[in-house]
């Protein structure tokens, strides 16, 4: 049955509020309708918007699409709802791998922290990997993301005891992600890693649908399972990484975006959720930096911080829901037993007695 489009424009609408408002909102405030006459011009509004609101925006939109495709891609990898960068290892490595040089005092440079959160995060889901017996178990993947998990945190947990107070400050904004005082800079970082992704996405769909339908149908149609499990949670990696590296690990994106998308369309293969799911994770993000930038200002709060606020109990809530019958439907009865005549107990011989 197809959702009526009253959603999708919901979700729309959505978007086009959340944007508006990321490009007018602050100091300076700039009205909705000057807004195209602002961007480009020469004043201080104009660099404003320009430099600084516009790329936020975009970064928002960039990151939230790579958070929710990632989420998706684990769970349809690992057959498991509750599979998220944040339980596999993925993003307290790439955290670690961004943390540690700032503690340690190693001059890094700038074009290097996406390559350093690379290898935390690829060290992250190799530990995982490698536990798990690369890839053998759905379960036993996540089970074992979930511990690696928490020692990369008990690292980061080490490196904050070390650190010194203006240090520690800055760990804690990014450990809770945040999108403050990200330019174009930040924005252009992001392409290279998207154009490794993007193609990889593509030739991943039709692999993650046959992975849908376990490990013994997939293996019957031809499918390597360990291989293409590897080369599924590999692609999550290259997604996770580099926005990580940006903007600190975003908290609960990806597990609320694919659970969103599946809402809006239940009866849709792995093509559609992947790309309502990295639309939903960039609304998401783009809704929640509104507040991150506004609710305290002139303080900013870290937008990660906005998106487990609300992404926890609407996770719960699509969970529950989803695991209720659907309502109009009755269940079917079962038939009647059919009633065999009555036939006489065959009576032995003497000699078979």
């Amino acid at each position: 049955m197809r959702r009526p489009p009253a959603t999708l424009f919901c979700l729309g609408a959505a978007a086009l509020v959340s944007a508006v408002c990321a490009l007018s909102l602050g100091t300076p405030y700039v009205p909705p309708a000057r807004l195209p006459a602002t961007l480009g011009s020469d004043g201080l509004a104009g660099l404003v918007v320009t430099e600084l609101r516009l790329p936020r925006m975009v970064l928002a939109l960039i990151a939230g699409a790579c958070l929710g495709a990632a989420g998706l891609v684990l769970q349809e990898a690992l057959r498991n709802p509750l599979a998220v960068p944040e339980m596999l290892g993925v993003s307290s490595g790439a955290a670690l791998g961004v943390a540690a040089p700032l503690v340690l005092s190693l001059a890094v440079p700038l074009g290097l922290q996406p390559f350093l959160a690379l290898a935390g995060a690829a060290l992250g889901g190799l530990l995982t990997l490698v536990a798990a017996g690369f890839g053998r178990s759905p379960s036993a993947v996540l089970l074992t993301g979930a511990a690696v998990a928490a020692a990369l945190q008990a690292g980061l947990l080490v490196l904050m005891v070390m650190a010194d107070q203006l240090d520690l400050q800055l760990i804690y904004r990014y450990l809770l992600g945040s999108l403050s005082a990200r330019t174009w800079d930040d924005v252009t970082g992001l392409l290279p890693w998207l154009a490794v992704a993007v193609p990889a996405l593509v030739l991943c769909v039709p692999v993650l649908g046959v992975l849908r339908l376990g490990d013994d149908d997939a293996r019957a149609l031809g499918v390597r399972v360990e291989r293409a499990r590897v080369a599924a949670l590999g692609i999550a990696v290259v997604l996770i990484a580099p926005v990580v590296a940006v903007c600190g690990p975003v908290a609960w994106v990806g597990f609320l975006a694919p659970h969103l998308a599946r809402r809006l369309s239940p009866d849709g293969g792995a093509a559609g959720w992947l790309v309502r799911s990295a639309v939903c994770g960039a609304i998401v993000v783009l809704c929640a930096d509104q507040p991150a930038r506004l609710a305290l200002a002139p303080v900013e709060t870290p937008v990660g911080a906005w998106t487990a606020l609300v992404g926890v109990p609407v996770g719960v809530l699509l969970l529950k829901r989803g695991c209720r019958p659907a309502r109009g439907r009755e269940p079917v009865p079962l038939p009647a037993p059919v009633a065999l005549p009555d036939v006489p107990a065959p009576v032995l011989r003497k000699a078979e007695r």
